[in-house]
């Protein structure tokens, strides 16, 4: 009897070779058409202008160019500076944000936390209710005074109530209580506890609300456009945009003056448009493959409840 449900499990369990190929071939198609776009961005960026003009978009230009990086680089210094500023944002926000998140979300997780309830209906109210673009506008910028620097681009985003949530169930359904008790039994500390033995648990929570607080900070112009009049401190999504509102800018009164029109000419409209988004899009396909490890185990968790 035995022998016969360990068979009927493996008869469930095996996918014989025409089904394989046929959900590999699925997997394929998915996974093309979620690349494609972005190749096709990368291909109308190498696109000449004037072929673009004529020919429109085709996945094989009749001619490439590299005008549209050449005008995108020639802010030089600028750019690299931008770089840096969203680089350093970006790495510098993403670990206090996962400080914050993680130590937040793992005290309101322990029931033995007296004010648990509270802390945890806190944070989703500010899921719900949100005090407003002046009134936050006033707390960064005149009472906490950090218009024009770097923190006024990091604090902002530094707590997230929907992460808290994400990671909190991770902790209650992936971290045993028994864990934690024989640790307290063995005389550790709070902090010890939550260094050692539940950081080393919750890998894949905290790479997928890294990867999360990365894009974040990443894609974040609204807060450079708030706070940042120097222009040493303009994060790269600010600068980027600035270089497309000086094109349409251009463009919309190049009707009034003859230089306009002969500047809006030797631009690069549309292929420097899509260069600007390869630009600000390859570090994060770069830096997607170091949390692939843990992401889909963190995808994962939300699904998961008390």
């Amino acid at each position: 009897m035995a022998e016969v449900i360990q068979r009927k499990k493996r008869d469930f369990h095996h996918v014989s070779r025409g089904a394989n190929a046929v959900l590999h071939t699925i997997a394929a198609i998915f996974s093309f058409l979620c690349v494609f776009p972005f190749l096709f961005v990368v291909i109308i960026s190498l696109t000449d202008e004037k072929t673009l003009a004529t020919d429109g978009y085709r996945l094989i230009p009749a001619k490439w160019s590299f005008e549209a990086y050449k005008f995108v680089f020639q802010s030089g210094d600028t750019l690299l500076r931008s770089y840096g500023v969203t680089i350093l944002v970006t790495v510098v926000g993403t670990l206090v944000s996962l400080i914050l998140i993680s130590l937040y979300a793992y005290a309101i997780s322990r029931k033995s936390f007296r004010y648990r309830r509270f802390f945890s209906v806190f944070a989703i109210l500010t899921m719900l209710f949100n005090g407003g673009m002046i009134p936050t506008y006033m707390v960064v910028s005149q009472l906490l005074g950090l218009k024009d620097t770097l923190w006024a681009l990091i604090l902002p985003l530094a707590m997230n109530a929907f992460y808290i949530m994400i990671l909190r169930t991770f902790y209650s359904t992936s971290v045993p209580e028994a864990i934690i008790e024989s640790g307290r039994i063995d005389g550790a500390g709070d902090f010890y506890i939550f260094l050692r033995i539940v950081l080393p648990l919750s890998l894949p929570g905290l790479a997928t609300i890294g990867l999360f607080s990365t894009l974040g900070y990443w894609n974040d112009w609204f807060n450079a456009l708030l706070y940042i009049d120097n222009p040493n401190l303009v994060p790269l999504q600010s600068m980027l945009m600035r270089i497309e509102s000086s094109i349409q800018f251009i463009q919309q009164n190049s009707a009034n003056s003859s230089l306009s029109m002969a500047a809006l000419q030797s631009i690069p409209q549309d292929t420097s448009r899509m260069a600007m988004v390869v630009l600000a899009t390859l570090p994060i396909i770069f830096a997607y493959p170091f949390f692939q490890r843990y992401f889909v185990q963190g995808l994962t968790v939300g699904a998961v409840k008390e």
